[in-house]
């Protein structure tokens, strides 16, 4: 019974909350989370377990807990941190500054609630631990970074996870999001669309502001792939289909009156189905390549795809047996519904890359009562979200719910003592 395993959880609550601070304080960038790693390694191993390995895909950390004979079942969190400088006001605010992947000095902040993520598995995994009378099979906890950039999973695959480990029966996972805190919420099939993002470099001919016509100017050019990119999903995506496609960044020139050699965008896309997602992606090339003739560009532009995560898919039956041992244990009224995200997450490469069930859900971080209010009244796009410069989620009851939200699922799916 999971209510059994998770009776211990007052007894380490304080402890969890403790690091829960020191994490958001700490933030690391993907790929960097080196100190991170190492305190979830030794968390792992204080907890019970005898097999802790570092620096699994870089920085991963995988520890493995064997308890008889029975299933193999993967709990999994994410750890590292966005460059957002943090506006919370907390007292444990981060206040770290860090160098990128491209050489920026940049702030850092945990705006998506890794550290909370994290937390709550060294919770569960300790809680298993003592509790072994309780269950039989193999845990396996993976702690994987650099989930923002779409990375971290596939880099984890690639180091050889399943040819190293236990290769898992089924996956398991979480998020804390813009919810009222204790709650959790949950879907059926595609939960969170695939991403893809693409760097595009547009080729003109520069030369002076005063004499276009000697020039070719990507800055026009850039405008105009901008603008015509949003007719993809007004009118080439089915109405039926949901798909985004975002330029975030475009990049051009040093001076006012110099028509510069070059222009660059980076362009994200998210869709729900392979079909979709391919359409979107020949949609996005033909019509960049389209307005580099149309602008007699002497060259044609440069793409770059990159950061690429699939649907991430909750096995129907799968769920419907996780999200029944959550209404058990939490109770029918705490269990939400939820429509499809548009926002992504990489960890449905791990279920994708072995054909194993994923579970995935979400659990809420806010304050319960204000947020509760604000979804009635319509107001949901006020609250702070992930990303968010002031997005904090509150530690309790966040970290309970999130920790035997974790139990609750692994106990649905190991053996039975």
């Amino acid at each position: 019974m999971a209510s059994r395993v998770t009776e211990g959880l007052p007894l380490i609550r304080e402890d969890l909350a403790d690091f829960y601070r020191d994490l958001h304080r700490h933030p690391e960038l993907s790929l960097q989370e080196t100190r991170t790693a190492a305190l979830l390694a030794q968390r792992l191993r204080a907890g019970g377990f005898d097999e802790v390995t570092e620096q699994v895909g870089i920085t991963g950390v995988v520890g493995v807990l064997r308890n008889g004979d029975g299933p193999v079942v993967m709990l999994r969190a994410d750890f590292d941190a966005l460059p957002v400088e943090e506006k919370t006001g907390l007292p444990y605010a981060s206040t770290v500054r860090a160098v990128d992947g491209d050489g920026h000095e940049v702030p850092v902040m945990h705006a998506c609630g890794h550290d909370m993520h994290a937390v709550c598995l060294t919770g569960a995994a300790a809680l298993l631990a003592r509790a072994r009378e309780q269950w039989s099979g193999t845990l396996l906890v993976v702690f994987q970074p650099a989930e923002e950039l779409a990375v971290g999973a596939r880099g984890m695959v690639d180091d050889g996870l399943f040819e190293r480990f236990p290769t898992p029966d089924i996956v398991l996972g979480q998020h804390v999001g813009p919810l009222p805190a204790g709650f959790i919420g949950y879907g059926e099939g595609p939960v969170m669309a695939a991403a893809d993002s693409l760097n595009i470099t547009l080729h003109g001919r520069g030369g002076h502001g005063s004499r276009p016509e000697a020039a070719i100017d990507p800055v026009l050019m850039a405008a105009n792939v901008v603008t015509r990119l949003q007719g993809i999903v007004a009118r080439e995506v089915p109405p039926a289909e949901t798909a985004v496609v975002t330029v975030g960044r475009l990049k051009a020139g040093t001076k006012d009156n110099i028509i510069p050699e070059t222009a660059e965008l980076g362009v994200n896309i998210r869709a729900f189905t392979p079909a979709v997602r391919d359409l979107i992606r020949s949609a996005v090339e033909r019509i960049v390549a389209g307005e580099s003739r149309t602008s007699g560009a002497q060259k044609p532009p440069d793409f770059t795809w990159f950061a690429s995560a699939p649907a991430l898919v909750s096995d129907p039956e799968a769920t419907k047996a996780t999200v029944a041992a959550f209404s058990e244990h939490f109770g029918a009224q705490r269990i939400l519904p939820m429509p499809q995200v548009n926002a992504s997450e990489d960890v449905g490469v791990f279920g994708e890359a072995l054909g194993v069930p994923t579970v995935f859900w979400f659990w809420g971080g806010l304050e319960t009562e204000p947020t509760v209010a604000a979804f009635a009244e319509g107001r949901m796009d006020e609250l702070p979200g992930n990303h968010s410069a002031l997005f904090a989620p509150v530690i309790e009851p966040t970290l309970s719910t999130g920790v035997e939200a974790l139990v609750v699922a692994a106990m649905t799916w190991l053996g039975k003592a």
